[in-house]
């Protein structure tokens, strides 16, 4: 048995974040990953080893009630960080209250947009975030503009912003943490978005947080650290221990503070399994309300195509459009994002597109400029993560929202169109596609109505938090991984002023 004064389980950005504040404190701090380092080769930026053959994708089953399904999860160092497209957005200031939607309301959370903004500051910093305050028509105040300028334009899109500004829109550089510029690594090349980067130039959480944190004496990362359950004591308020499977063998590290942060549907999952006499319905869950509420928002890919002209384009996230965010005028109900995919290739579209040949495939993909159309998915108590009999993860997705969903892709299409592609296809993506997930231990105000309380604390325990986007009340419509590393600093900033110094 190996004790600790912090146990970190989870190293992504919210597990990374919190481990870094605790760098350099008198906590003995052990951020336990179940896997492993991603490997740097050449299959890190092929398309057919990281999409056709699904090289880095977890092997597990999961469950869509009687469906099973191979999630889009991550076991690495960094978490799901090592795949994403670098979107670092804020949540506006009118996400934080309660809004008004087609199908229901997204609640208020029980912290404001001033309680973050000194935090989201600071995440942009660590994370090198390229950008421009007050481009974006719904841009939150801040207290500083981005340290870094806006990636430019590749002609394509620099194209394409002139014609979404002729038609009266306001075009904005979208948020990203690449490390790019004079003496960055970013070559701004077609392997970002989806892909691991092979280069160190995509900030991704091990690079900006785990690798910083571990530098000090006093924080240390066990990979191939599988956590099985948490174990609390006889009074039920205390957790003692993690029972962890490493090498094939179960130990058990104990702490005096454990930092659940294994990613929404994980942390769910982990606490449900920690079930014991004094907490039937699982650790953190005298609410009944570990597992409710998951989201993961509408989404919808597009192709916008022009038969005679290929896209050349390699690093496309350059640009977004939040004019319809909050709908199309005074009194509407909120639409969305829309913002670029990485470049589409032919084995990416060969699963979704399975019936149409290859070379057609191939084609369209030349032609292509892609897109992501992004809305609300409403928070819903039947929306849930639950444990099989077997111990599998069971995820019953309780769509909400969808009408305001296609009523924004119908405007995307619109809007792309008038960007000079006469054909834009649309595909919105199901269950599987886990990417965005939230909502599973909410924090709020009631423990009667929320696992956590505003600093992410369980209401049941008196050493446990969950900081990851499990804490999440509502999803907003923008990317949540800034959300997570704001909230997550803030909490280990709590960690080590409060205990340990």
């Amino acid at each position: 048995m190996r004790s600790y004064d912090v146990v970190i389980i989870g190293s992504g950005c919210g597990g990374g974040s919190v481990a870094l504040q605790l760098g350099g404190s008198s906590a003995r701090t052990l951020i336990l990953e179940r896997g492993q380092s991603l490997p740097r080769e050449a299959q890190n930026w092929d398309p057919e080893a990281v999409f056709g053959q699904r090289r880095y994708h977890t092997d597990e089953t999961w469950w869509a009630d009687n469906e099973a399904f191979k999630p889009g999860m991550f076991y690495y160092v960094g978490g799901n960080t090592k795949f994403y497209g670098s979107a670092m957005f804020r949540f506006r200031e009118r996400d934080f209250d309660v809004v008004e939607h087609d199908e229901g309301v997204s609640p208020a959370w029980p912290i404001a947009y001033v309680d973050l903004e000194p935090w989201y500051e600071q995440a942009e910093t660590l994370f090198g975030v390229h950008g421009q305050g007050g481009s974006d028509p719904t841009d939150p105040i801040r207290s500083k503009d981005f340290d870094h300028a806006p990636v430019p334009h590749e002609p394509v899109m620099q194209a394409v912003e002139q014609r979404l500004q002729a038609k009266g829109l306001k075009p904005f550089p979208m948020p990203c943490a690449i490390d790019f510029g004079p003496g960055g690594r970013c070559q701004r090349c077609e392997n970002c978005d989806a892909f691991p980067c092979q280069i160190d130039a995509k900030g991704d959480a091990e690079i900006k947080l785990i690798r910083p944190a571990t530098a000090h004496s006093n924080v240390e990362l066990k990979t191939g650290a599988q956590v099985l359950k948490l174990i609390a004591d006889d009074s039920g308020r205390r957790v003692v221990a993690a029972e962890v499977l490493i090498d094939g063998k179960v130990e058990r590290i104990t702490a005096d503070v454990f930092v659940l942060s294994a990613g929404a549907i994980n942390s769910a999952a982990l606490l449900l399994r920690s079930a014991d006499a004094r907490n039937p319905r699982g650790l953190a869950n005298s609410s009944d309300q570990v597992g409710r509420n998951y989201m993961t928002h509408n989404t919808s890919a597009l192709m916008a195509v022009h038969p005679f002209k290929t896209n050349t384009t390699h690093f496309p996230k350059t640009i977004a459009v939040h004019d319809y965010y909050f709908g199309e005028g005074a009194g509407d109900t909120p639409l969305g994002s829309l913002q670029p995919l990485g470049k589409i290739r032919e084995p990416m579209l060969r699963e979704a597109l399975a019936f149409v040949p290859k070379p057609i495939r191939t084609a369209l993909a030349l032609r292509s400029v892609d897109w992501y159309a992004q809305s609300e998915d409403l928070p819903h108590p039947d929306s849930r993560v639950t444990i099989r009999p077997d111990g599998a993860i069971n995820l019953h997705w309780h769509r909400t929202n969808l009408k305001a969903h296609f009523r924004w892709v119908a405007k995307c299409k619109e809007i792309l169109r008038a960007t000079g592609y006469p054909f834009v296809f649309a595909r919105l993506f199901e269950t599987k596609v886990v990417s965005h997930q939230c909502g599973t231990v909410r924090f709020g105000n009631d423990p009667a109505t929320s696992p956590l309380d505003p600093l992410c604390k369980a209401w049941d325990h008196d050493n446990l938090y969950v900081v990851d986007s499990g804490f999440f009340p509502s999803s907003a419509a923008v990317n949540p991984a800034l959300t997570v590393v704001a909230q997550a600093l803030r909490v280990g900033a709590h960690l080590r002023e409060s205990i340990f110094q």
